[in-house]
């Protein structure tokens, strides 16, 4: 995708309603865990979580590329 797309698509994205962005989020959320090895690094993540290793949702945005 070119730049210029890819500025098309965040100026179109700035315009919507915020349910909309809610449904765009959804989508694109969907769309990530359909990576090859996405099941097995949320659970990974899940694994630590749960021995006590915490993680904000910023970092954790950050770190499945939702940032």
């Amino acid at each position: 995708m070119t730049a210029t797309a890819f500025l098309d698509l965040k100026q179109r994205a700035a315009k919507l309603s915020e349910r909309e962005r809610q449904n765009l989020s959804a989508y694109l959320i969907r769309l990530g865990q359909e990576r090859s090895g996405w099941k097995q690094e949320t659970a990974r993540r899940l694994n630590e979580m749960a021995k006590g290793k915490q993680t904000s949702v910023a970092d954790l945005r950050k770190q499945l590329g939702h940032t």
